[in-house]
Formats: structure tokens, sequence, C-alpha cells
């Protein structure tokens, strides 16, 4: 079946995302109600000479794109054939006072079981830009994922060129191995998980790799017109530069919030993280085909897939002659080094807020709460007296302020709306680090973490500033953290330790880039601000799904305010039971 799009040029390449969603417009607040379906069931997929059968949506891999607009309101039921439990992150929406559709597993929300339904139901407000969608429970966002496009509302033109066809554009990581099994295993043993066999470009990993010359994504375009590529990391452990040959791109939006335009040769995109840009072609038909390519930036010391995805861009050509020219020329993209983190400081250094009449940066220009999150590594004891093959012996950790989060048997914010939170989560997470120490300098000899479900607890409409600072106790790393339910502001950033004297000087609280996803420098600090305007619990996690198996996370739980559109709305009838 098909579904109706409000763009024609978002079926510039129908073939990469195959439908299976009907969508029956109707009247919502300002824009329409859209509806889909999604089954959540296994397919069978071969990349790399390797067939495994994997849980997908409606069995495409990506999967479905959903198209909407600003105002729309999205209905979309999803009913799980797989015998894992699922659930559906809609990633970036601010889902205002709607948190039971948000689908991170036991916070918003208990999983879909096996034969279970689901509706997911919330209205865009506010919103206009590219975000994605994936499976919000353990590793299976490995597999399920999907864009997720909302246009402006009708007649509001994009405040840059109209481009001449709009792609997505979403990476992955392939695994040969179940990656459920890989995670299990390296939750028993205590050690780092098995890395993946490729990274992909919108589920091709592209002829770099064996095996894979014809599973590789084509980029057909006109000379001289305009395209907007719509960039969407959805891997699972790796930030990536992306670069296109003989091109260069400009960058016109980040995590669905317009940026002033920049002109780069390379994209720096973590998990999590979505990025807009303009490609504008040649005048002239080049006689050559050029790589787009991506591959990781790494700061860690862990193993990692240091190989390169590459998809093909290609110019149509102008006459029939053409078509028979074989072997044309085939450049490819020279990207910074794997731990090229000037790089990577300088790109996000560029991201501003358009800050216009506009698209206005709302910046907290007053703080009512000040928070020090300290982010990183550590270890735990390893069970039963087994010897574990993490560090030393030990278990991997990881944690926000030395507490390692451990998810509930049931959902937060149903424990919270029911009054039954008692020995569910405890309200006292720490504002502050228990124990200071150089966070960035010799690590300590004690590098284990405490286990917890604790969440902070916030009055309707606080402000707040959150430093997220890097720690090296396992060596320093790039965190991207990603914050449910809210944007905010990156007012600052650098590397060490964080001043408070020193640094807040020099904070950007005029058009600093607005995110639902930063990167936490690696062995140094970043500053953000939001104002907790959303009634609910929040998740807040890194976005390196090691990391947050290992425990860096927690979660946010935002007071209702006194008017009644300040109150989180009543959960629905068929909210899955834990």
């Amino acid at each position: 079946m098909g579904v109706l799009l409000p763009l024609p040029s978002l079926l510039a390449f129908p073939s990469l995302f195959l439908f299976s969603v009907i969508i029956f417009p109707s009247v919502a607040q300002g824009g329409v109600t859209r509806h889909y379906h999604f089954e959540i069931k296994n397919q069978n997929v071969t990349r790399l000479c390797h067939t495994k059968s994997m849980v997908t949506v409606n069995g495409q891999f990506p999967g479905p794109k959903i198209v909407a607009r600003e105002g729309d309101r999205l209905v979309i039921k999803v009913v799980n054939h797989v015998h894992n439990n699922i659930s559906i992150h809609w990633h970036g929406i601010r889902q205002l006072r709607t948190g039971w559709a948000d689908g991170p597993a036991y916070v918003t929300q208990c999983p879909i079981q096996t034969g279970q339904t689901y509706v997911y139901n919330y209205t865009i407000v506010g919103q206009r830009g590219t975000l994605f969608w994936h499976a919000h429970i353990s590793w299976l966002r490995s597999t399920v994922y999907g864009p997720l496009i909302i246009l402006p509302k009708h007649g509001v033109p994009y405040p840059f060129t109209k481009p001449y066809k709009e792609v997505p554009i979403i990476f992955g990581e392939w695994w040969n191995a179940d990656p459920e099994a890989v995670i299990s295993q390296a939750q028993q043993t205590g050690g780092g998980p098995n890395v993946s066999d490729a990274y992909t470009i919108n589920g091709f990993p592209g002829l770099l790799y064996n095996c894979s010359a014809k599973d590789t994504f084509k980029l057909k375009v006109k000379p001289g017109r305009t395209y907007l590529l719509r960039l969407i990391n959805a891997a699972l452990n790796d930030e990536l530069f992306f670069s296109i040959a003989n091109h260069s791109l400009k960058v016109v939006e980040a995590d669905a919030i317009y940026v002033k335009p920049f002109e780069t040769n390379t994209i720096l995109i973590a998990p999590g993280q979505t990025t807009n840009v303009l490609l504008k072609t040649k005048s002239y038909y080049p006689k050559a085909t050029f790589l787009m390519t991506a591959r990781p930036y790494v700061t860690g010391l862990g193993t990692f897939d240091n190989s390169t995805v590459a998809g093909i861009l290609e110019y149509e050509s102008p006459s029939k002659e053409s078509l028979h020219l074989k072997k044309l020329p085939l450049f490819k993209p020279i990207l910074p080094a794997l731990n090229d983190t000037s790089f990577a400081t300088n790109f996000s250094n560029k991201l501003r807020s358009l800050a216009n009449a506009q698209f206005p940066a709302n910046v907290p220009q007053k703080v009512d709460k000040r928070f020090f999150f300290t982010v990183g590594l550590g270890t735990n004891p390893c069970q039963n007296n087994q010897t574990c093959q993490g560090p030393n012996g030990t278990m991997f950790a990881a944690s926000i302020n030395n507490v390692s989060f451990i998810l509930p048997n049931t959902a937060l914010l149903q424990s919270h709306y029911f009054g039954q939170s008692n020995g569910v989560y405890s309200p006292n997470f720490p504002s502050s680090p228990l124990n200071q120490f150089n966070y960035t300098g010799t690590p300590p000899n004690n590098t284990m973490v405490s286990n917890g479900t604790k969440l902070v607890v916030l009055p309707f409409n606080t402000s707040v500033e959150l430093i997220l600072q890097d720690t090296s106790i396992l060596g320093a790393e790039s965190h991207p953290l990603h914050l449910h339910g809210f944007n905010f502001f990156v007012v600052g950033q650098g590397f060490g330790n964080f001043d408070p004297n020193k640094d807040s000087a020099n904070f950007n609280l005029v058009d600093p880039v607005e995110r639902n996803t930063v990167g936490v420098p690696s062995g140094g600090w970043v500053a953000i601000r939001f104002l907790a305007d959303n009634p609910g619990v929040w998740f807040m996690h890194c976005h390196l799904e090691i990391h947050t198996s290992w425990g860096l996370k927690m979660a946010w739980l935002v007071l209702d305010g006194k008017l009644p559109n300040q109150k989180l709305l009543p959960p629905p009838s068929d909210l899955p039971m834990c």
C-alpha cells in the first residue's frame, strides 16, 4: 500500500523506503491526523553475503519513513509479532504532556509484549525538520529504526534555498550475529561487546566491504540542482564523519532546529543526532562518479569498527551517448583522522541558532537550579566469585555522578502518576558528585560505581543549567547525551575540568545551538540550559548503546503545573502492563 506524502520531492528514492502504511487525513489541531501501522516481525535480510532473521517494522530495513507537518497528530499502531518485548521512541519529539507516547521501556511505558498492541498518539507542536524513530529496549534499535520527517506548515518556506529534491540518508550498523546475543554475552561476561561487521547507509554497507558491491546506496543527481540531504545517525555505538568527494555541503539544520548556514566538506554526527545539509551539484556533467563515505570518530580506548561505509553520487548523463561511458573515474573523499578531536571541536563550535524574529533562540537567561553531572565509565564487582572480562577482573559499568542507573520492573511514569513510587525509585539523584576529584586528571584508584534507580524532581517551569563533565576514570571519551522531552541550548563547552568562575562568564546566551543530543567532549565538559515546562518522567542517557546498557542514564521527573494545560494527560487505556 502507498503513503500520501505532502511533497513529491520526498519520493526521490522510493526504492529505499518501501511503505506498508496508510494515512487517513482528518482535522487535528491546526493540522491533520496521520495514521500509521507498524507490524513488528522477523524478516530475513542479506548483507555481506550473510543472511539472518532480524526484527523489523513491516519487514523493512531500515523501517518505513514517517512524513508529517508541524501541527499534525500522529497515531501509530504498533503490533508485536516477535518473541522480544518492544517499544518505540520518537526521537526528538517534545511529547508535550504526552509522555505515555515517548517510548523508552520501563521509563514511560512497560514494553509491548508478544502478541500485544499499543497505539502511540501525539501531536507535533512547534517543531519541523529531520528526526527519527527507533526501538528503545535492549539493542533492538540496531535494526528497528527509520526517518521521521516533519515538514513546515503549508505556505511556510524553508529559511534557505528551496531544494530540488529531498533525500533521507540514515546511518546504521550491521552485525552478522544477532545484536541481542552480542549484548547478552557482554553483560554475562562483564566485558566489552563484539563490534559490528559494517556501517550502513540506508541499510547498505557499500562497495568498500567484501561481498557488498551490489549493496551500495546510489544517489542519482542532475547538474546544477540543490538537494536537501537529511542525515540521521542511527548507529548504535559510533559518532561518524561523513563527506562527499569533490563536493561541499551547507549545514542548515541540526536536530530539527534551523542553524546559521555554513559550508563544510565534512560533517560530524553522533548517534541520536540529525543534520540537514544542502548539496549543490556541479553545473556541468562531470563524467565521473563520487563516493560518499562515513567512518567513526573515536575517542575511547575500547575496540571499534574502523571500516568505512560508502555510497555513490552519480550524475544523470545528459545524452544517450554518455550512458555508454564505462569505467568513469571514481573520486573518494578524504575524511579526518579517527581521533581528530580538533575537527570535532571546530565543527561543533560553528553550530549556532538562527536567533531571528521568526526563529528566536529562547535561552533561559536566569537559572533556578544548577546541576553538575560527571559522566563516564567505571566498574562493578563480579558476582558469585566468577572472573569477569572487565578491567582487573571486574564488570564494566557506566554512571552519572557515580550512580549506575538500574531500570525498574515497572514503568517510572506509571508509578509516579498512580502514586506508587515506593520501592520503584527514589527522588534523590545527586545534583553534584558526592566525591569530588580531578575529573580529567590522573584516574582515582577506586573505579567502583554505585547502583540505583534515582530521579531528579523538578517543579514545573524550573529553568535548569546542567554541566556535563567527562571523566578519565577508565579513559576520557566523548559521550553523546540525549535528553527526552526537551530541546536544550548548548551555552558552552571546553576541555579539562569545568571552572564555574571562569567558564560561566563565557557562556553564549545569544545564539547557542538548540539540540536534543549533544556530545560531551572527550576530556572536557559541555553546559546546557533548558526550561522544564513539560510534565512527566524524562529519560536522559548516553546514545552510545553500550554505555546505556552499562548504566550511563538517569531520569528527570517534572511535576504538574497549576493550570490545566500544564498537567500530564491521563494514560491511554491500552497502555501496556509489565
